[in-house]
């Protein structure tokens, strides 16, 4: 029975998850095909991958963050994904939000073979100018990279407590800032329905899924508004999701996504077109106690996000709840990624099936149309979040979360005899601006392992 209020519940307990891995042990999926026999075709494989491997730039020094890049593509990242200070996905990180601090960051890249993507930030509108000018300087030709601008009004809203303009008046310049975009003849995402903000302040699978649906549901309506027809909007909306080392439930929260996408086109009348689904490692899983066990959850995670049938994924550094990700803490996370999209072929499982996933697929659905119901009731996305409904709604989960996912290796269970440092790590907190037209209570990134520390369960 589908509980009428979505909740962490709706993903397996580790007791549940145990008595499903026989089965999602069994997976029937497509044979391999195209072996590579020669030098030639294994370079071929290695250029073909199923996936964009993202690697994050957000080192507060711009120049040292380039350095960083450069040498991420080197070793085999195929994509950026340029992370400003203030972003709410920063984690207290971040590039300086600025021209000049992107032009710094991108110095000396070869921009025409990298996939560029722009985390949603403050200054996510102004962005979309200054990358234009600067591959008109660089000479690169737009129609050839891969772009994605993470253009988000709810999660900016949630994720930094402020806009700063009001609801109506953001909702009534939309349409013209869609024009300005479609004027610059850019490629690629503008709107992203990122809920890894939700994500890492604590939400469920069904309320991730929820909020998403909501979250694209008003972005198409700007297209509506823009009286453009919704199927050119098609080709510049994305999705951005975080994923877990419950590996079960995030190759069913992957699934469930691309079902209700499905759906809701067609209301539109529109037949089912794919959408690009950006995955990022969960910031709340991490240990910041005992980080090497991390490297465990972010493999994990990375294979579900390729299981899943991701588009892109980029890995958290393991040490990031430590502080600022040196090189080695990079260079593990992007061999994570690439292990998986050279040597293991997960992407065979994006078409597998289990009586456990479909299961849970189904759930993760009716929940999230719940919480769909629940937002609309609301008056929308931006007005859910305005009045505290949604994140109250969360606080709830992420209680039970707390309660459900307490033991936590190397921290409340075998605990590490020494904690890592921590006093590198930023304090993550809401900066409301003084010209800040519209407040509401920010959804800010929580360790579940600090949570549980805290928590009388743990």
């Amino acid at each position: 029975m589908v509980p009428s209020t979505p909740t962490v519940s709706d993903a397996p307990a580790p007791e549940e998850t145990r008595e499903a891995r026989a089965s999602f042990g069994e997976l029937s999926h497509p044979a391999r095909t195209g072996e590579a026999s020669s030098g030639e075709d294994k370079a071929a494989a290695v250029r073909g991958r199923p996936w964009l491997v993202m690697q994050r730039v957000d080192d507060p020094d711009p120049v040292r963050a380039s350095v960083q890049a450069g040498e991420d593509l080197r070793n085999g990242a195929n994509g950026l994904s340029i992370v400003f200070a203030g972003a709410p996905n920063a984690f207290g990180f971040g590039i300086p939000s600025s021209a000049d601090g992107l032009r710094a960051a991108l110095r000396d890249l070869p921009l025409r073979e990298v996939n560029l993507r722009i985390d949603v930030h403050p200054q996510s509108r102004a962005s979309i100018d200054w990358l234009a000018k600067i591959l008109q300087e660089e000479q690169v030709d737009p129609s050839g990279v891969h772009l994605s601008f993470g253009v988000d009004p709810a999660s900016l809203f949630v994720g930094t407590g402020q806009l700063r303009m009001s609801l109506e008046a953001l909702e009534a310049s939309l349409p013209q800032s869609l024009g300005g975009f479609f004027a610059l003849s850019l490629p690629g995402v503008l709107l992203e329905s990122d809920s890894r903000v939700y994500h890492n302040a604590g939400a469920s699978e069904a309320q991730e899924l929820g909020i998403t649906l909501a979250s694209v549901a008003s972005h198409l309506k700007m297209f509506e508004d823009a009286r453009q027809p919704v199927v050119y909007g098609l080709p510049h909306l994305g999705f951005a999701v975080s994923v877990d080392q419950n590996i079960l439930a995030s190759v069913a929260k992957l699934r469930a996504l691309r079902r209700l996408w499905a759906d809701l086109l067609a209301e539109y009348g529109v037949e089912p077109t794919p959408i690009p689904i950006h995955a990022e490692t969960s910031f709340r899983m991490l240990s910041a106690r005992d980080p090497q066990t991390n490297i465990i959850r972010n493999t994990m995670a990375a294979f579900a996000a390729a299981a899943g049938g991701a588009t892109s994924i980029t890995v958290l550094p393991h040490t990031l709840a430590v502080g600022l990700p040196d090189a080695a803490a990079r260079r593990t996370a992007l061999n994570t990624s690439l292990v998986q999209s050279i040597e293991v072929a997960a992407q065979d499982l994006v078409s597998a099936s289990s009586e456990a996933l479909s299961t849970l697929v189904d759930r993760f659905c009716e929940g999230a149309r719940e919480e769909f119901r629940r937002i609309e009731a609301d008056g929308g996305i931006l007005r859910s979040i305005h009045s505290g409904s949604l994140q109250k709604r969360i606080a709830e989960a992420r209680q039970q979360q707390i309660e459900r996912r307490s033991a936590i290796v190397g921290s409340t269970v075998h605990a590490a005899a020494q904690a890592a440092l921590s006093d590198a790590l930023p304090e993550i907190c809401a900066q409301i601006a003084p010209d800040a037209a519209v407040t509401c209570e920010p959804l800010l990134p929580q360790l579940l392992e600090s949570l549980a520390a805290g928590s009388p369960a743990a």
